[in-house]
């Protein structure tokens, strides 16, 4: 008997984690849970860590430690809480870790996970978009080996898997266009909160289903394309694929170009990058190709989706650029999602903030990395509350 893959899952209760941990239970046999992380929800993270055995629970929010404990009395399995003990879980030696807390705040336990080495599913795009360069050149030093979760990097990563890279010409990554793909700018200008998190294809947390809406994602994607596989801005575009069954195209010199196809559920790159180099058997529901009425594709409507061209400005400013961009939409989501703000300021706000950016063009260390987000963050929520929270309230 083989033995067993040891995992850690950083981030298990959100959506991309809890597709991770259905799959370990459906795999019990292949692997064995060292850690599993939650931000706050105490109750799912004890239910995810007595269904997988987990060794150890980590809590960020040191306030639902007793509830943890609580939960887990018992079941030997070790509750801990609070951002020390999440970076020294991550710094623990595991085969396989999934780095899936949502956003900016997922850098420094990918960090630690990246330093000690191992195979690094990342499915959190934006630590990459923020700090890719010094991720890529950590990863170098450590021996580890980093998997693109997002369905259109992975899907790129497996058609350049026995490719020989330098006869590649570009890569097009497919968006759905979101909730809003038939929706005037003046529709797009009333809707709510829950209008936008409202994905057609996709199951995916509030954040990126915001984004999702916007293009943000694609933008940010574009952006961690350029990082992940090393290519120039030119080389990455951008199709509308309403039905999400091609997540990517690959061209290359001679005129081919390699494509990859899957239905639009996160267990399949998961498991993909949890089953590297090899490919275990799927839990989900398999594509018939013989049932696919029709594939359609159209360009992105520029005008109605801006900020898919915030991705090579913010590319053409640096790593810099690409992290302002990453802050400020963070902050202008939020503010949308507490309502403060409309969802077509979202990408009016990052366009501002790109215009207002003054900080270093190359991040250098990881620290500068950290400051130059605060300031950014801090920059975007004094603009959102002169511009349109206090305007607001004059009115």
């Amino acid at each position: 008997m083989s033995q067993k893959k040891t995992v850690t899952v950083l981030g298990a209760t959100g959506s991309v984690g809890t597709n991770t941990v259905e799959l370990l239970g459906y795999h019990a046999e292949k692997f064995e849970v060292y850690g599993l992380t939650a931000n706050s929800n105490a109750e799912k993270l004890a239910e995810q860590a007595i269904k997988l055995k987990a060794r150890k629970a980590v809590i960020a929010d040191q306030g639902k430690l007793a509830e943890l404990r609580e939960r887990l009395k018992g079941h030997n399995i070790e509750a801990l809480a609070g951002e020390q003990a999440l970076l020294e879980l991550a710094s623990e030696k595991v085969d396989w870790t999934m780095a899936a807390i949502a956003g900016f705040a997922g850098l420094d336990s990918l960090f630690a996970a990246v330093q000690r080495g191992g195979h690094i599913a990342i499915a959190n795009k934006e630590p990459l978009v923020a700090a890719g360069h010094l991720l890529k050149t950590a990863a170098g030093k450590c021996s580890a080996v980093l998997l693109p979760v997002d369905s259109e990097h992975n899907a790129v990563f497996q058609c350049l898997e026995t490719e020989n890279k330098s006869s590649l010409s570009k890569i097009t990554l497919t968006a759905s266009g979101g909730p809003f793909l038939s929706w005037s700018y003046e529709e797009m200008r009333k809707a709510t909160p829950e209008q936008a998190v409202a994905h057609p294809n996709w199951s995916m947390g509030q954040k990126i289903s915001v984004d999702s809406a916007t293009l943000m994602n694609k933008a940010l994607e574009v952006i961690e394309a350029v990082i992940f596989f090393d290519l120039s801005p030119e080389q990455i575009d951008v199709v509308v694929h309403p039905q999400s069954l091609i997540h990517a195209f690959v061209s290359y010199s001679d005129g081919s170009v390699l494509t990859h196809m899957g239905p639009a559920d996160m267990k399949v790159p998961i498991l993909h990058a949890l089953s590297y180099p090899q490919r275990l058997g799927t839990c989900t529901e398999e594509l018939d190709i013989q049932k696919l009425s029709s594939l359609t594709f159209q360009a992105v409507d520029a005008d109605k989706f801006p900020a898919l061209n915030l991705a090579y400005r913010a590319l053409e400013m640096g790593q810099g650029g690409c992290l302002a961009l990453n802050a400020a939409n963070e902050v202008a989501v939020r503010n949308f999602l507490e309502e403060k703000v409309l969802f077509t300021d979202i990408v009016d706000i990052c366009t501002k903030i790109l215009d207002m950016y003054e900080g270093p063009s190359q991040i250098q260390s990881v620290e500068m990395c950290r400051q130059t987000d605060e300031r950014v963050r801090k920059l975007t929520e004094s603009y959102i509350i002169d511009t349109y929270i206090s305007q607001s309230a004059a009115i």
